[in-house]
């Protein structure tokens, strides 16, 4: 396109000056202008550096957009030093060192510039710089899309940042900018960006999405007010804060973020008013560092898309939570570490996975006139320090509505559990704590629940329909001392008036193992009444009846001589003990290592069987579980969930399947050392209680159990177990075919072997697994071919032929 004209139009009143005249440039035309003259472009590409230090008016001639283009080789193509106004101009930049259009000083209006760059900025402002800036793009995929730095500051409407290299709207260095209806997105940095002292940032209707980093970043003293904006769609953080960032969010939305959707750190401040924040990846609002602090008032969090706590607060936060909505998320509210607080008042915290309310490592959570719902666990005060207050609250629907461990002691006050399907209050594990005119209906098992020998004392509480008990107190501890119980009263007697009624017990009192895991049956009030018979055990298969399931199953000679000897050792053992002699110390817990598919949870359930046939396990059940049942993710959860697999063990076997998965080659700050921690010492003080099975393939295992020697020395042998040959593979599906009433015709076994024979043993091969899917497919091409017969007969229904196998993968 070839450069046009310039026509200024004067608007001087001197008879000595021209009305009108043409120039050949831009340059000779704003040379000719003074204050107020309007300069209008015609339709051409212009090669120029334009300087605009006149108040005047810059317009690009009516016709197809892009029409007036200012594109120079180098340099910057527009630079603004007086309160001009531009409009209509296309502006490419090609020097990466400077912006494509900067203004410096003045008020400038710049309407409907479309900046097509590849600068150091799309729209730079600095200094006196104050323009009003109305419905511009920026189109930079190399720098920033709008800065404003040194000072400057100015409006900018219904403006578009379509992509930037870095931040799509850098502020720092004292500048204070307001966005009002702006659009920003595809930004290979933040969205909106502002550091440093005195740096501020308004945005009011603003939407920030498709930002390769943090939607919003305030960062070094630096400050921002959101109003009525969005932030979505992000690769990191929706909002960041950092060191003394101070951010007011109002009637804002922050969703489908794959990391926090708030991120505080390092003495940062939040105020969020009737905010969203929705669809996260990790926490919905993270706050972190003494002195950081977050207040949100009549806000909605939900629908957490990871597995961590909607609200985390740790290492000396602080957070205020009133009138907000907590719901569908895994965790709902997360205070860990001395120093660290919140406070939740009037607000509602429903449908979470797991718990409610977790506080631990110190920290102190104060809840008034709150609702808790539909939550596995109400509130959980973990620890020694840890604890603050429940008042005037109400938790339905929960396993548990509050519990108490290892020396926490809050104060719970006029707090109503209703529904729980193990207990109200359950205290155990020195847990402490006082709860005052609380009140449990409803409860599947207990209504208050103090194990252990805990010393909390409760007041004027009362419990209703609990179908265990309304209170069970545990036997005191080795000090002689126990709960204390004053005026509390249940719907299945008068009055629990005395501290004796907690620290003695006419019957001895029963144990819980662990985290309400086997609750004991409630003792009856009156001493005269008999005790209840004890619920009688599962039956239990004779030991010669499972070690004949185990020699039935195809193939796994050597597993079958290893249990057999093993087995043996722990029969002539219990003998020998019977006969006054020592029996040799056995350690029962094993290792199974091989390919998936070849028996090893099969095998593992018989000898569980066959230990409970001995007498040696109560029980003999199995518990399966993997790293995702063990591994929390925020710090403290792991062992919880080890303990509680642990629990529901008791009495039988605990198998981990792919184990070597709690030890990765590169865990960093991996979880599962805690739970292999947890998991030796739970081994080693229950040693008698359940038998721990680790599996996986065999090189992994080895690994593990090397690189964990504490590991390896609780278990007594490991147990290989090979792949499966064409044989052995033939003979599961024959029995598959048996059990299921089909049978092999003619020559079927034979193409079954060469197709096992045939087929590829890498490390997708199933084994087992592989020869009951190969049967599955004959029996589907099977019934394919017979649906087409109209009258089929038992043979035809029965027989598998070589043609049911599937092609060789």
């Amino acid at each position: 396109m070839a450069q046009g004209t310039v026509q200024v139009t004067h608007t001087g009143t001197s008879r000595w000056r021209r009305r009108t005249g043409e120039y050949a440039s831009l340059t000779a035309a704003l040379e000719a202008a003074a204050d107020g003259d309007i300069l209008t472009v015609a339709p051409g590409t212009y090669r120029e550096n334009l300087v605009v230090d006149r108040a005047v008016t810059l317009l690009g001639q009516e016709g197809a957009a892009g029409s007036v283009r200012i594109a120079p080789p180098e340099g910057v193509p527009l630079a603004v030093r007086a309160s001009a106004q531009v409009q209509g101009l296309h502006i490419e930049g090609q020097d990466a060192a400077v912006p494509a259009v900067l203004v410096e000083d003045g008020t400038p209006e710049l309407t409907g510039l479309r900046i097509v760059t590849r600068s150091a900025a799309g729209i730079e402002v600095r200094g006196g710089g104050r323009p009003t800036v109305r419905a511009c793009t920026v189109d930079n995929p190399a720098g920033v899309g709008i800065a404003v730095v040194d000072g400057g500051g100015g409006i900018f409407e219904e403006c578009e940042v379509i992509a930037a290299g870095q931040s799509g709207v850098a502020v720092r260095g004292g500048g204070r900018p307001r966005l009002d209806r702006c659009r920003v997105h595809h930004a290979a940095g933040a969205g909106l960006s502002v550091t440093g002292d005195h740096s501020s940032l308004e945005a009011l209707g603003c939407e920030i999405y498709e930002i390769n980093g943090s939607g919003v970043q305030i960062a070094s003293r630096a400050a921002a007010v959101l109003t009525d904006c969005a932030v979505h769609r992000v690769t990191g953080n929706g909002v960041t804060l950092d060191t003394d960032a101070v951010l007011t969010l109002a009637d804002c939305r922050v969703h489908d973020v794959p990391e926090n959707a708030v991120d505080l750190r390092s003495r940062s401040v939040l105020t969020l008013t009737r905010s969203e924040v929705a669809r996260f990846g990790r926490n919905g609002l993270s706050v972190w560092d003494p002195g950081t602090r977050v207040d949100a008032h009549r806000c909605e969090i939900h629908d957490g898309t990871g597995d961590y706590p909607a609200v985390w607060v740790s290492d000396g936060a602080t957070a205020v939570l009133e009138g907000c909505r907590v719901h569908d998320v895994p965790d709902a509210l997360c205070v860990l570490d001395r120093g660290s607080r919140a406070d939740v008042v009037d607000s509602d915290l429903s449908q979470v996975r797991n718990i409610a309310v977790s506080v631990s490592g110190g920290a102190t959570a104060e809840l008034d006139d709150c609702r808790i719902s539909g939550a596995g666990r109400g509130a959980w005060f973990r620890d020694h320090g840890s604890g603050g207050t429940l008042a005037n609250c109400t938790i339905d629907a929960a396993q548990t509505g509050v519990i108490v461990t290892k020396g926490a002691d809050p104060l719970i006050e006029r707090t109503t559990v209703t529904s729980p399907t193990e207990a109200g209050f359950y205290v155990s594990a020195g847990g402490r704590g006082t709860f005052q005119g609380c009140r449990v209906t409803g409860s599947e098992g207990y209504g208050f629940h103090i194990i252990d020998g805990c010393r909390s004392t409760l007041r004027k509480c009362r419990t209703e329909r609990c179908a265990r008990g309304g209170f069970e107190f545990a036997q005191a501890g080795a000090d002689g001392e126990g709960a204390v119980v004053e005026e509390c009263s249940s719907d299945e007697s008068t009055q629990l008036g005395s501290p004796a009624a907690a620290t003695a017990s006419p019957a001895p009192a029963t144990q819980t193992a662990g985290l309400l895991g086997g609750v004991p049956s409630p003792r009856s009030t009156t001493p005269a009444a008999p005790e209840a018979a004890p619920e009688p055990a599962p039956e239990t298969r004779p030991a010669d009846t499972v070690l004949a399931d185990l020699d039935a199953l195809v193939g796994l000679a050597s597993v079958k001589r290893e249990v057999r000897a093993l087995t043996d050792m722990i029969e002539v053992g219990r003998r020998r003990q019977e006969a006054g002699l020592k029996a040799a110390s056995v350690r029962r817990h094993l290792v199974f290592t091989g390919s998936p598919g070849t028996g090893k949870t099969t095998v593992a359930r018989l000898y569980g069987e066959i230990l409970a046939a001995l007498g040696v396990l109560d029980r003999g059940h199995l518990v399966e579980v993997s790293r995702v049942d063990l591994v929390g993710e925020h710090i403290g959860s792991t062992a919880i969930r080890t303990q509680e697999a642990f629990d529901r063990a008791r009495g039988g076997v605990l198998f981990i399947d792919e184990a070597y998965a709690l030890s990765p080659e590169d865990s960093g700050r991996d979880f599962g050392r805690e739970a292999i921690d947890t998991l030796v010492k739970l081994m080693e003080d229950h040693r008698e209680a359940v038998v721990v099975i680790v599996a996986g393939y065999t090189t992994e295992m080895e690994r593990f159990l090397s690189v964990n020697p504490g590991v390896a020395s609780r278990f007594s042998r490991t147990i290989t177990f090979s792949d499966y040959d064409p044989d052995e593979l033939l003979r599961i599906v024959e029995q598959q075919a048996d059990e299921h009433e089909y049978r092999l015709g003619p020559g079927t076994g034979e193409a079954l072997h060469k197709y096992f024979t045939a087929l590829p043993k890498g490390p997708a091969f199933g084994n087992g697994r592989t020869a009951r899917q190969t049967f599955e497919a004959m029996v589907e091409r099977h019934a394919g071919r017979v649906a087409q017969l109209s009258a089929p007969g038992t043979e035809e229904l029965t027989l598998l032929y070589p043609e049911d196998l599937p092609a060789l993968p």
